[in-house]
C-alpha cells in the first residue's frame, strides 16, 4: 500500500490525482475496516488510517473516506472547539483547499458567497490566482486558511503580505507549513531546480525551501500576531491516538484590530 500511494503521489499529475482520489482511496480503505481510529471531520471509523507521503510514508495518516491528513483533523478539532466559525460563518478564504475541509465548509456555508476557494490551478477551487498577487480588495475577508503552500511559492514573504492585506482587522487564519524545528533558519536556494535534488534537500520535488524556527518571524514581518499551539495543549494523549493528529503544531495568525 505504501509503495502504491508513494508512486501515485510522485508520478500522477496533481489535477488528475485530485479527481481520482475521491473514488480510489475509499476502495483502498476497505482493507482498514475497524474501530481503532476516528476522523473528526467525516466520522469515519477504521482500525487505522492509510499511509501517506511523497518520500517516506507516514503511518496512520490518510482518512479513506474524506481524504483528511493529520493536520486537517487537528485544524478541524481546533476550529470546532475554539472558534465561532461554524455558527457565525464569517467570510472565509480557503487557499489551496484541502478536499476534506472544503467539503465540510461547503456544507456549512451551503453555497454562500462568504466561502471562497482559490488555487493557482486546482480544479477543486472556484477562483484561480497566484497567492503572490491576490485579486481581492484590502481587508475583504475575515478568516484565511492557507496550509502547506508557502514552501511552493517563489516569494513567500510577498504571499504572506498579500494575505495580511486581504484580511480584515481582528481577523484570524491558520497557516501551517512543513517545518524542521531543529533548524534555526529557513533554508532556501532558488538555483536548485532539479526535481530529485529538491526532494533530497527540501523534502518534496516542488518545494522551494524547508522552514526552520524563524517561520513565525516571517509571519510577524508581514504584520501578523502569531499563536503556536501544540497537539498536547489541544488534545489528550487518547484523543491524539484516536484522531491520529500527528505531532505538528497548529500555527494561528491574527491581524491586530488597531495599528
Amino acid at each position: 500500500m505504501k509503495r502504491i500511494i508513494r508512486w501515485a503521489l510522485n508520478h500522477i499529475p496533481r489535477g488528475v490525482m485530485q479527481r481520482m482520489a475521491g473514488w480510489v482511496v475509499p476502495i483502498m480503505g476497505v482493507a482498514y475496516i475497524g474501530r481503532g481510529r476516528e476522523c473528526p471531520i467525516c466520522g469515519a471509523r477504521r482500525r487505522r488510517f492509510l499511509p501517506y507521503g511523497y518520500v517516506s510514508s507516514r503511518e496512520d495518516a490518510l482518512c479513506p473516506r474524506c481524504l483528511s491528513l493529520e493536520r486537517h483533523r487537528l485544524i478541524w478539532l481546533w476550529i470546532e472547539r475554539h472558534t465561532t466559525l461554524r455558527t457565525e460563518l464569517p467570510t472565509l478564504l480557503h487557499i489551496a483547499p484541502e478536499v476534506s475541509l472544503m467539503r465540510h465548509f461547503e456544507r456549512l456555508y451551503k453555497g454562500s458567497d462568504h466561502y471562497l476557494t482559490a488555487d493557482l490551478e486546482s480544479p477543486l477551487a472556484r477562483m484561480h490566482f497566484d497567492v503572490q498577487q491576490i485579486p481581492l480588495a484590502d481587508e475583504s475577508v475575515d478568516v484565511i486558511i492557507c496550509n502547506h503552500l508557502f514552501e511552493h511559492v517563489a516569494d513567500d514573504r510577498r504571499a504572506m503580505g498579500e494575505l495580511y492585506r486581504t484580511m480584515r482587522r481582528g481577523g484570524w487564519g491558520i497557516m501551517i507549513v512543513p517545518e524542521e524545528r531543529g533548524r534555526s533558519t529557513t533554508f532556501e536556494d532558488d538555483s536548485i531546480t532539479d526535481a530529485e535534488e529538491r526532494t533530497r534537500l527540501f523534502g518534496q520535488y516542488d518545494h522551494r525551501r524547508v522552514y526552520g524556527r524563524d517561520y513565525d518571524d516571517r509571519l510577524r514581518e508581514a504584520g501578523f500576531e502569531v499563536e503556536r499551539i501544540t497537539c498536547d495543549e489541544l488534545l489528550s494523549t487518547d484523543e491524539q491516538r484516536l484522531y491520529a493528529t500527528g505531532g505538528d503544531d497548529l500555527v494561528v495568525v491574527h491581524k491586530p484590530k488597531t495599528n
